[in-house]
């Protein structure tokens, strides 16, 4: 299962990502690929979460039932798009990535995208739910996970 990887070619483990990516760029998702995904995959659960927020956990973006078929997700996922995979809501309310915008001078948040291997193809769940909602349904149907921590700190 060490053999599940998860990468980008935006930034490496434990690197800045990139402004483009944040609330002070464009604001879109880094492209993400993934490696050694474990037999009786299904499908792929997708999140990003910044644990260094003063609020606690701030979800960035939440993702499920995105195929088995899939190794790689492009720059710049429409927020809005559901076709391909569902979205969920993140902390600001709205569906799909919002990029990284801790509060000026708390230095640099790490930031956590973790890819779950499903042995389910598919959550029936609505882009309204939210993290907990996801972590239930997720509940018992992992394989394996993957993670790559990225950090950002507004200047």
């Amino acid at each position: 299962m060490d053999s599940f990887q998860l990468t980008s070619t935006a930034f490496i483990e434990g690197a800045t990502i990139p402004s483009r990516h944040s609330c002070e760029g464009r604001d879109s998702s880094p492209p993400l690929a993934w490696s050694g995904v474990p037999e009786g995959t299904n499908s792929f659960a997708l999140t990003c979460v910044d644990p260094d927020a003063p609020v606690g956990d701030w979800i960035h973006w939440i993702a499920w039932n995105i195929p088995a078929t899939i190794t790689s997700l492009g720059e710049g996922i429409d927020p809005k798009d559901q076709k391909s995979f569902t979205q969920g809501t993140n902390s600001w309310g709205r569906t799909g990535y919002g990029g990284p915008c801790p509060p000026r001078g708390h230095g640099p948040h790490r930031y956590y995208f973790t890819l779950y291997a499903l042995d389910i193809a598919n959550l029936d769940l609505s882009p309204s739910v939210h993290l907990p909602e996801l972590q239930k349904a997720l509940s018992g149907h992992v394989l394996a996970k993957a993670s790559l921590m990225g950090r950002y700190e507004r200047k």
